[in-house]
């Protein structure tokens, strides 16, 4: 090694040892006769000393050609550093420099290499090895793969078995937009990149891998977010033999054990709530339930007062701000410009204040008394200084609208503390959601999903009444991953094929490998995939999943860094059999 220590690692026991560290340059205090060297590896950052009179000469001049994010290999003392530095591991020493020599020198970088940097995103990117250096960055990928660890660990205790699945599979028609690639070999022909592991996952419980995990990648060509990227991470698992409330058990204990090692917090049992109550009391199946403002149905005491916007709604619907009827004309006409922006689409915004004096104003103050305002109040559970907040329209639009007027509440109110960790369960999804534009329905999952018992006789007369035997795990407002119970019965997935419209024959086509494989004792089985960079951005507190990503993509797709995607020659592309069309 070159080197005998790490620069995060030497304190005051080691006073007087000789050692050699090597690392970059993080910057240079020269003031004449004293000379201070702060020298950084991943491990920390060790300060470097040199007196002229006392070191060498030749040091001192190979140190004054020294630039930032050079790389050096450093030889000396172990001293008491006089001026401590509480905010380092290793702030009670520094190292009385003898020798000094450069591994390699650096240009200028092209933003401060520091915590706290004047680089933009953009630029970060494209240097993204650099960036890589900062604190910030290396923090989010320590947390990464301790929690990779500690996953691996947890499931390992519980008999899993880790086994890869194929990266190059086929495409299939449903779920999001495929990755495609072209075959040499079978020209004409094309692998897929996976999105998920699924038909593999189940295959092996065919096998009688009654356990599997995977820390897998997968691939999505759709549009892009924060919390989104083409290829992400999954802690996929696939069990046999079990129920819904099995599944449920063994990864809330997951992520209980996860929280309690790597953060030291003792989450309590997470609450379970089906689709239907997650819509109707936050207009999410995501719900963030770090604070209250549940919804409040108005209709009974609203409707048929003479109040066109509300007597025509399917939907008039309500949240208490608690605290706030001292909200200004200029506040209140700040949140109607919110909900009535593209991303909401709400036509506006009715208020109440209930002032602390008792007395009320709103916004339809002539067309109901202060009586009707007051049953709207007691409806609300509100006291005086509280202030209603109301929307109207169709029922699944409004709920949505809702939802993100709530969300802008906790942010404004500051209520939704990234510290507090509210997990919850979310079940009994809907089987089938309804295409209006291709007239048929889709899996809401996917269409492996089994529906719940109870609901398979509707899968003919009522499709869109069947409830799935699928969860999701929500903290904090954030879907962490989902999963379901799956069809392990091939007479029953061949009549849920046939529900979203696949021919026999384009069943057999796409998924007769999986349908095959029923015919030779399927187990029942189901099981979960947890978004693995979502999760770890959860645990740092932060809402984008790019800095927990070595390499991220961004909102294009793209990679700053190599230029990627690119253009290919045109000799590649004659090998594959493919022809780009001329404008």
């Amino acid at each position: 090694m070159l080197r005998t220590h790490t620069c995060g690692e030497l304190t005051i026991k080691d006073i007087n040892k000789e050692v050699v560290l090597t690392g970059w340059v993080q910057r240079i205090r020269d003031k004449g006769g004293l000379i201070w060297i702060d020298l950084r590896d991943r491990y920390g950052i060790t300060q470097l000393i040199l007196e002229e009179g006392r070191t060498n000469t030749d040091t001192i001049n190979i140190v004054r050609k020294l630039g930032r994010e050079f790389v050096i290999k450093a030889k000396g003392t172990v001293i008491e550093r006089i001026s401590k530095n509480p905010k380092l591991t290793t702030g009670d020493i520094e190292i009385d420099l003898v020798e000094v020599s450069i591994l390699n020198s650096s240009k200028t970088p092209p933003f401060t290499i520091e915590d706290e940097t004047d680089g933009g995103e953009e630029l970060r990117m494209k240097y993204r090895y650099l960036d890589l250096r900062r604190n910030p960055l290396k923090e989010s990928l320590l947390l990464r793969h301790k929690l990779s660890l500690e996953t691996r660990k947890y499931l390992d205790s519980l008999q899993f078995v880790e086994i890869e699945t194929p990266y190059l599979i086929k495409s299939t028609p449903e779920g999001a937009r495929d990755f495609i690639v072209p075959s040499r070999m079978n020209q004409g022909e094309f692998y897929a990149l996976p999105q998920s592991p699924q038909t593999f996952k189940q295959l092996l419980m065919i096998a009688g891998y009654d356990r599997y995990y995977q820390l897998v990648k997968c691939f999505r060509d759709e549009d892009l977010r924060a919390d989104r990227q083409p290829e992400f991470t999954q802690i996929d698992c696939e069990m046999s033999f079990v129920e819904q409330d099995d599944i449920l058990d063994i990864f809330e204990g997951m992520i209980k054990y996860l929280f309690k090692t790597l953060k030291n917090i003792e989450l309590d049992s997470f609450p379970r709530i089906s689709y239907q109550e997650a819509m109707e009391r936050y207009g999410s199946d995501k719900p963030d339930t770090r604070f209250g403002m549940e919804f409040i149905e108005l209709n009974e005491l609203a409707q048929n007062k003479g109040f066109k916007v509300f007597d025509d709604a399917e939907l008039v619907v309500g949240i208490n701000a608690s605290g706030c009827s001292n909200y200004t004309r200029k506040q209140l006409d700040k949140l109607t410009d919110f909900v009535r922006r593209p991303q909401v689409g709400a036509k506006g915004l009715v208020y109440v204040k209930y002032n602390t004096d008792g007395t009320f104003k709103s916004s339809v103050d002539k067309f109901f008394d202060k009586e009707t305002l007051k049953e709207w109040a007691d409806k609300f559970n509100a006291k005086p200084g509280d202030l209603l907040l109301i929307l109207s329209g169709e029922k699944e639009k409004v709920r949505k609208q809702m939802n993100e007027l709530r969300l802008e509440m906790g942010n404004r109110l500051e209520l939704r503390d990234s510290s507090h960790f509210k997990p919850l369960w979310v079940t009994d999804f809907p089987l089938l959601e309804w295409d209006e534009e291709n007239n048929r329905y889709h899996a809401m999952h996917h269409p492996f999903t089994s529906p719940k018992q109870e609901d398979i006789s509707l899968l003919e007369t009522n499709p869109g009444k069947v409830r799935a035997n699928a969860y999701d795990m929500v903290i904090n407002g954030v879907e962490i991953g989902g999963g379901s119970i799956r069809i392990h019965d091939r007479e029953l997935q061949k009549m849920m094929f046939k529900v979203l419209g696949f021919s026999d024959e384009e069943a057999q086509e796409q998924f007769g490998f999986l349908m095959n494989a029923f015919e030779y004792g399927a187990p029942p089985h189901g099981g979960i995939a947890l978004g693995f960079d979502r999760l770890a951005a959860l645990f740092a507190g932060k809402e984008s999943i790019r800095d927990f990503i070595a390499f991220p993509k961004n909102n294009a797709g793209r990679d700053l860094m190599i230029d990627s995607p690119s253009a290919v020659s045109r000799e590649q592309l004659d090998e594959l059999g493919l022809t780009i069309k001329k404008n």
